[in-house]
């Protein structure tokens, strides 16, 4: 129980913290993307940027709204005494996954790094997808524990930027490769994390489950 709370308590700050920087940085210190776009060299399509633009602040608005539904759909308490709250926002979260994902289908052919960069995007949007259907899925047919782990696998791709930008400034900044390539490297390693730490994460939960039922 004190794991699963310290646990929650880190994702909770995490998360919080996410969100603000996201809406903060995008809406009001770099509404144009100018920073973002200034890495985006060689496109191949003309990129509309005041439809770019809008399609980016539809997809961001809805990734936080994603992360702050999946955060309070993860406490207990409210699991425990607003149910109808719980699978309220249940339906919001994977609404909100779905605009993140069409959004996103919008902006890969634009994906700094090019065709690499954008097939890596389609497929994150297919997996994060796939990943939600399938929680739904289990909770349609009560298996509580099945649910709870398919959306652990799910919210950890609303962490996506995050990683995909702390592994491309790491390589950038740190190695000095080029930010194009520092990109394509922190996309694809970030969908390998994003597979594996929900894996550990279930695993260390469903361990402590099994210490208390011994005691």
């Amino acid at each position: 129980m004190k794991n699963r709370k310290a646990l929650y308590g880190i994702l909770a700050c995490i998360s919080i913290g996410f969100i603000l920087y996201a809406l903060v940085y995008n809406f009001i210190i770099d509404p144009r993307a100018e920073e973002f776009l200034s890495h985006k060299t060689g496109l191949k399509r003309e990129l509309n940027l005041p439809v770019w633009l809008n399609v980016m602040y539809v997809h961001v608005a809805s990734a936080c709204i994603a992360m702050a539904a999946g955060l309070l759909n993860f406490s207990q308490r409210i699991l425990e005494t607003y149910r109808k709250l719980h699978r309220i926002n249940g339906y919001v979260y994977v609404l909100s996954v779905l605009i993140v994902v069409l959004t996103s289908g919008y902006m890969a052919p634009y994906a700094t790094g090019g065709k690499i960069s954008s097939m890596g995007f389609n497929a994150l949007n297919i997996l994060w997808l796939l990943l939600t259907i399938v929680a739904l899925v289990h909770i349609k047919r009560k298996r509580i524990n099945q649910h709870r782990n398919w959306m652990i696998r799910s919210y950890a791709f609303c962490f996506t930027n995050m990683l995909i930008h702390l592994i491309t400034s790491l390589f950038h900044q740190g190695f000095g490769f080029v930010y194009a390539t520092s990109y394509t490297i922190g996309l694809y390693s970030s969908i390998a994390l994003l597979l594996l730490i929900p894996q550990l994460i279930i695993r260390n939960l469903g361990q402590s489950r099994d210490a208390c039922h011994q005691l």
